[in-house]
């Protein structure tokens, strides 16, 4: 059987997709044991956190392209040193800044990872299930999202050293990989010059409106999520009755698995209708959430994290249909660059907000407001969706 026809390519990409992803998120039910530790304000957290995006953000601006010199392969190669290298800076750190700059490392590797993952999935796949790899690439992001702080709390729960364990099965799995990779065999492709010029870009006029919308969801499922990673495993310890970083990272994890699953079994429903539930369910779930602050009621919590997690499935797969509806070849990186663009400041801008307010206001305050203004954010959103129902986007 040729590599073309068979599933080790494919299984050997995935397995590094998936490391690339568990070391983004590994630390979240961390950040209360470094919190203690390190005396840090919550503001100090959300900055620790987002240090990840502003690395995904460099490489989508400016190393977006790198596929297309070097191959996808080396590219993932690539990835997984400098992933390497961010682990380790973030598993020998002794204080914020260090951790905060290991996050930026590893921010840079996963952006590089999941750009080239998706080439390189499309290229190794069966042709009989070609037509699915897209979707699987994403199942198989949030799979590697969802496992690290899984794996991360878990270790961290019963480990003499929970600040330097969780990190060693990460690090050897991306060494493994990297021999895997180097072992397959590199396809033939069009070298193009390198450049680090940035290039965003809208689709055709008619559709900048539902693009707007599209991506804007994105901006609210990637900020309730990032809530939820960067400071759940501190408010969970205001709100259910049982702490540790193993409930955290499950209460983090539980949002991307139920997301990678209603993504896979989502494909057949209309791109629009996706968006639209999801919107709904992320609104939802965030005035539960709210709700649970203010009334100190565990079960809500539980609630707002299933509702979270298939609210960023349908939102998510309801946007990737869309975005491909509304692009063609020649167009459609650069349009999807500039939604993950707009998708990642979601992590960024609402986090830090939170956790000034946090500081300052205390942590109930800042999750209620920013529950307020997502929440705000998606009605006008889904109100302004409703109204552009007869534009000609297909679903």
């Amino acid at each position: 059987m040729t590599q073309s026809q068979s599933w080790h390519p494919f299984v050997m990409i995935s397995l590094a997709l998936i490391i690339g992803t568990m070391g983004t998120a590994l630390a979240s039910p961390l950040y209360p044991i470094y919190q203690e530790l390190w005396q840090l304000l919550p503001s100090h957290i959300t900055f620790i956190f987002v240090a990840y995006m502003f690395g995904c953000l460099a490489t989508l601006l400016f190393l977006g392209r790198t596929s297309n010199s070097i191959g996808f392969l080396k590219t993932l190669e690539l990835g997984l040193v400098i992933i390497t290298l961010g682990l380790l800076m973030s598993m020998f750190a002794n204080n914020a800044l260090w951790l905060a700059f290991g996050r930026f490392i590893i921010g840079i590797a996963s952006g590089l990872m999941t750009t080239s993952a998706l080439i390189g999935l499309i290229w190794s796949i069966p042709a009989s299930h070609k037509a699915h790899a897209p979707q699987l690439s994403s199942v198989i992001t949030a799979v590697g999202f969802g496992l690290g702080p899984l794996l991360g709390g878990a270790i961290a729960q019963f480990s003499a050293a929970p600040l330097f364990t969780p990190y060693i099965p990460v690090i050897i799995g991306a060494v493994l990989c990297f021999i895997g990779l180097y072992r397959l065999l590199q396809p033939q492709f069009e070298a193009q010059a390198f450049s680090i010029a940035p290039r965003l870009e809208r689709p055709a006029p008619q559709f900048h409106a539902e693009f707007y919308i599209t991506g804007l969801t994105a901006f609210c499922a990637f900020a309730a999520f990032s809530l939820f990673a960067s400071l759940s495993p501190s408010f969970v310890q205001v709100i259910i009755p049982w702490h540790g970083p193993l409930v955290s990272g499950l209460a983090i994890t539980c949002i991307l698995l139920i997301s990678a699953v209603v993504q896979y079994f989502s494909k057949a429903i209309p791109a629009r209708t996706c968006l639209n539930y999801g919107l709904y369910l992320l609104l939802f779930s965030l005035l539960i959430l709210g709700l649970c602050m203010y009334l100190r009621w565990s079960f809500l919590f539980f609630v707002s994290d299933i509702l979270l997690g298939i609210g960023h499935g349908l939102a998510l797969i309801g946007a990737f249909g869309l975005i491909h509806a509304m692009t063609n070849v020649q167009n459609r990186a650069a349009v999807m660059s500039t939604y993950l663009f707009v998708g990642y400041l979601g992590t960024i801008l609402p986090i830090i907000a939170v956790g000034y307010l946090a500081d300052h206001f205390g942590l109930s305050t800042a999750v209620l407001s920013f529950c307020a203004a997502i929440c705000l954010l998606c009605a006008i959103l889904i109100m302004w969706h409703h109204r552009l129902q007869d534009s000609p986007v297909l679903d």
